[in-house]
């Protein structure tokens, strides 16, 4: 069965259709933006320890005496924050760990489950996923946070982290990338092994969850261009948290603000992306109850 999906996926690739985009990272800026929450609690510097990391500089792993900080979430996750001995104090090396552990804190507990360190480095190279790892070079971080892509890369390598090795290859996403027909860009059409989920996982977020920040356009892009695969990532119930979780005027704060405004929503007829908690695209009373259970 899963020989035959294969050969069939090869199949669809040679007569796939153009997809829409080059990546999705560069799409749209507002899909995760610096002003939205964040799940980030402290990080708490551990002194030094030798790790063995992964530098783009030279493409192989390096080790180093790094300065480690331990780094805690309001989901009860926790990863270790390795920054390179290159920033040559505690206090600037703190100053990344914490910078990079409130960016981290804004992807949704499904993207960290399976992350236990980051490495920091200085230099203008990619960043990376994988290995239970984000890899994140500053000097490239300047460019994404300039071209205002910093959290969207984010996603993008945090999926390679904590979903690829559960989807890419199970025969459910198979299945989807063989009836959509296409796939959301190029990039993914040029990978679909490897890089197929964590393209198709951004735009999801995008229809699904801040559907008020992107254009109809888009939407109807993605919705039209991998219908399936946005159903398959429906069907998974991810931990989206602190996306959707009551908080509906971002003000940082659950509290009866946000059920006066899921009332006056539903009063009103009126949709919001953030009020839909149960993600049945209505905002009604189970919205609010769940936002009332949050608070209590």
């Amino acid at each position: 069965m899963k020989l035959r999906l294969i050969i069939l996926l090869i199949i669809q690739i040679m007569v796939s259709q153009t997809p829409p985009y080059w990546g999705t990272i560069f799409i749209d800026q507002d899909i995760i933006t610096s002003n939205d929450i964040s799940t980030f609690q402290t990080t708490e510097y551990a002194g030094q320890g030798y790790r063995t990391m992964y530098d783009r500089r030279v493409n192989s792993w390096i080790t180093v005496n790094a300065y480690l900080f331990n780094t805690y979430f309001a989901d009860n996750l926790f990863c270790e924050i390795q920054v390179n001995p290159e920033f040559e104090t505690p206090e600037l090396a703190f100053e990344e760990a914490q910078f990079y552990g409130l960016e981290i804190g804004r992807l949704p507990t499904a993207l960290r489950l399976d992350l236990e360190t980051v490495w920091i480095h200085k230099g203008t190279e990619p960043f990376g996923g994988g290995n239970n790892n984000i890899l994140i070079h500053t000097g490239q971080s300047i460019d994404y946070i300039n071209d205002g892509i910093l959290e969207e890369t984010l996603v993008h390598e945090a999926c390679h982290t904590s979903l690829d090795s559960y989807h890419s290859s199970s025969i459910g996403w198979t299945t989807a990338q063989i009836l959509d027909d296409n796939y959301i860009s190029q990039y993914a059409l040029n990978n679909p092994t490897t890089e197929d989920v964590a393209e198709s996982f951004l735009t999801w977020y995008a229809v699904r969850y801040r559907a008020d920040r992107i254009s109809d356009e888009m939407k109807n892009t993605i919705l039209q261009t991998i219908p399936n695969r946005l159903e398959y990532f429906d069907n998974e119930s991810f931990n989206m948290s602190p996306i959707n979780n009551g908080d509906i005027n971002n003000d940082n704060t659950i509290n009866i603000q946000d059920i006066i405004l899921a009332v006056n929503l539903v009063l009103s007829n009126q949709f919001l992306t953030q009020a839909d908690l149960n993600f049945d695209q209505v905002v009604d009373i189970l919205d609010i109850v769940q936002i009332v259970n949050t608070i209590l």
